[in-house]
């Protein structure tokens, strides 16, 4: 199939000019003004429309198994809604249990995962260690195509990575040049937290944000980060949710010490407040890990996008039900932690950063799409709008606008954390590998279409372990 998408704006990372994008099959072929087409090329007109590459979520959780239950969104519906909301591509997690092979789960999501709609791939957690975990690091990066690594440092009891897990996992992954990632959370704080507020009888919504306090993740990044200068190791610390845990990665940054800053679209425009709702259901679909902040904190998050401090915006897509929201009535750390966001991402972030005129758009698509295409080593597949790269394009109405609400979305799992909020800004078109997957509205996305997208190695992290050794 060739496409032309004529008269837009094509917005890159470092700059925006006007041209007609010309797609054949699943790769970009031609950009420049007054391309010529095969009659028989399908047309989308772009006019006084932006014409950007796909959006990157660097942080998904479908049909993930997770306290005790799984979430509604499968690689599908999940993946479908992403490519209604203008992204192209996910990055999943594979999260083996305790003493399971990192390969056996890394091929269990795997075959979860042939159902997606739009193209995917993966960061594998290290959430134990023995040698076979050494060895399957290595296979992973070398036959696999996975060049990053999941760290939590919560969930005590479950999978939650102490301090020699980070230092030997950190060291493999130097060697190999991969890139490590932390959830970074002081995951024996907010247990000892936790049984102390179920102990003075506060069991509700409200409690969750109480066990995990901005020091806890501050705490946790502190330690990743340093734990990271002492490995001569990058490292990107997913979901920071507090002006303290910025802090961090600005000091680190300002010494010169590769560190990276994931920031969700949920925390920078939803607050706290959400956990005091009378609404016991409301409170309960907030609930996710870390949780969200006061303005304080958000304030602080818009600056460490605009000052290149946090380079990637995701969401944590992690949706459950009302029903599975509920068994955590009785006992807040009971509550499955998660809620969504993957369809909504691009909008929110378009109409709180350029609208407001914090972000240009320009800087739109390095926080949306490019830096994670750089940072994970997909660049310039993905990412650019640019002759070799993906035919993965969202045609972007400035103008138009959409209030965002469960009963509307593709997105399953019955609630929105951005219910009502009516957004200036939204996709017009998306195309995944040259294919027209959503129009105004409708969306034609096909169960199985998306690809699986290999990530190289570092090499220069390999060049570094190699003069260490």
């Amino acid at each position: 199939m060739t496409t032309i998408v004529r008269g837009g704006t094509v917005v890159n990372a470092d700059r925006a000019f006007r041209a007609d994008v010309l797609c054949h099959g699943d790769k970009i072929v031609a950009v420049g003004e007054n391309l010529d087409a095969p009659a028989h090329a399908q047309v989308i007109d772009a006019g006084g429309q932006y014409v950007m590459p796909g959006g990157i979520d660097p942080h998904t959780h479908m049909q993930l198994p997770f306290m005790g239950t799984v979430t509604a969104d499968d690689f599908f519906t999940g993946t479908a809604a992403g490519l209604a909301g203008g992204t192209t591509t996910i990055m999943d997690f594979v999260i083996p249990n305790p003493q399971q092979s990192l390969l056996e789960a890394y091929h269990t999501w795997r075959g979860w995962a042939q159902k997606s709609a739009g193209d995917y791939t993966f960061h594998v957690a290290v959430t134990w260690w023995d040698e076979s975990v050494h060895a399957d690091m290595g296979t992973l990066v070398r036959e696999h195509g996975v060049n990053s690594f999941k760290h939590f440092m919560a969930y005590k009891n479950a999978i939650m990575a102490n301090d020699e897990v980070l230092i030997k996992s950190f060291a493999r992954a130097l060697e190999l040049g991969a890139i490590p990632t932390v959830h970074a959370e002081n995951g024996e704080l907010v247990f000892q937290l936790q049984q102390e507020l179920l102990q003075k009888g506060i069991t509700g919504p409200a409690a969750h944000p109480l066990s995990r306090p901005p020091a806890v993740e501050a705490e946790a990044a502190n330690r990743a980060i340093a734990i990271a200068n002492v490995m001569n190791t990058p490292v990107y610390i997913v979901h920071v949710s507090c002006a303290e845990s910025l802090e961090a990665i600005t000091r680190a940054r300002a010494k010169g010490q590769r560190v990276y800053g994931e920031a969700l679209a949920g925390h920078l425009v939803i607050d706290d407040s959400v956990y005091q709702s009378s609404d016991l259901e409301f409170a309960a679909a907030h609930v996710m890990s870390p949780p969200f902040r006061s303005k304080h904190h958000q304030a602080a998050l818009w600056q460490g996008l605009q000052g290149g401090n946090l380079h990637t915006t995701a969401t944590d897509h992690c949706t459950f039900c009302a029903e599975q929201k509920a068994t955590g009535r009785d006992d807040f750390t009971k509550i499955p932690n998660g809620c969504g966001g993957v369809e909504d991402r691009m909008a929110v972030v378009w109409d709180a950063g350029v609208n407001t005129g914090r972000l240009t758009p320009s800087e739109f698509v390095r926080v949306t799409s490019a830096n994670a295409a750089q940072i994970f080593n997909m660049y310039p597949r993905k990412g650019v709008v640019a002759v070799g790269a993906d035919a993965d394009l969202v045609v972007w109405d400035p103008e138009g606008t959409r209030t965002i609400s469960a009963k509307t979305q593709f997105a399953k799992g019955g609630f929105n954390v951005f219910e009502g909020r009516t957004v200036r800004g939204i996709p017009s078109h998306t195309l995944a590998a040259g294919k027209l997957v959503f129009q105004r509205g409708e969306l034609r996305a096909v169960e199985g279409a998306g690809r699986y997208v290999d990530r190289p190695a570092f090499s220069p992290f390999i060049g570094v372990a190699n003069q260490r050794a």
